[in-house]
């Protein structure tokens, strides 16, 4: 196949878990970390076994300078990529009013100018590719419906959904699809301190998401079985909405 996707956030959680479900599907892998680099090497190490060509690349998505530096050296040096998928997130929740305006930044910040800062530079590369191509956003559940305490959060998740679908139009007649996963209430470290007794509650199939069921819709929205499916959200949330 020798299609390669760089998956950002890719070191644990449903990033890792795309990482490994896609290497299993036979895709080549860039993973990306900005800390918890033993754990992208960890990840890596299972990648090698499967007989996938596999690296990383380290940085914070929201410095823009160094990210499309080491974005574009990386497409010089190995070839553009097939797709990407845009993984990498941040919370900080509270409430509206007691929320600083740090807060608000890093999280607006972080989610939807990290987008930005991956994509923009790499969007000319896959169009000269003159092949079809696949980018693949996570959003949130959030950004669907919105979730008290996380203002922020949910503005950034809704905005990634707004800019999936106005690039997807951009690109659409490249054969470069746009898509976003939305999950819902996902087994990661992000939830693994809520009281989801509660939360499960809210749920109509009475459970939480596993890390590898988000992977599948991403694998999926990876597929030439996809090509027709562009400007779509794809929610992964046992039925919240």
């Amino acid at each position: 196949m020798n299609k390669t996707i760089f998956i950002t956030g890719s070191n644990r959680g449903i990033g890792k878990a795309i990482a490994l479900r896609l290497a299993r599907e036979g895709y080549d892998i860039v993973l990306h970390c900005r800390s918890g680099l033993d754990q992208a090497r960890a990840v890596r190490d299972e990648i090698q076994a499967m007989g996938r060509d596999v690296r990383i690349l380290q940085f914070d998505i929201g410095d823009r300078a160094v990210v499309e530096k080491t974005l574009l050296d990386d497409i010089e040096e190995h070839g553009t990529y097939y797709g990407v998928v845009c993984n990498a997130g941040v919370t900080r929740d509270n409430s509206f009013p007691a929320m600083s305006g740090e807060d608000w930044d890093f999280v607006v910040h972080t989610n939807l100018d990290g987008f930005y800062n991956v994509i923009n530079p790499l969007t000319m590369p896959l169009v000269r590719r003159r092949k079809p191509g696949r980018i693949v956003a996570l959003s949130s559940v959030s950004g669907l419906m919105g979730n008290r305490g996380q203002v922020n959060y949910s503005a950034s998740k809704a905005g990634l959904i707004g800019a999936c679908k106005a690039l997807a139009l951009e690109l659409a007649k490249r054969a470069i699809t746009v898509n976003c996963v939305a999950p819902g209430l996902i087994e990661t470290d992000m939830v693994a301190e809520l009281p989801l007794e509660e939360a499960i509650k809210l749920i109509p199939a009475r459970r939480t998401g596993k890390p590898e069921e988000v992977a599948a819709a991403v694998n999926f929205l990876m597929s030439e079985d996809a090509a027709y499916i562009t400007r779509q959200v794809i929610s992964v949330n046992g039925g919240m909405c």
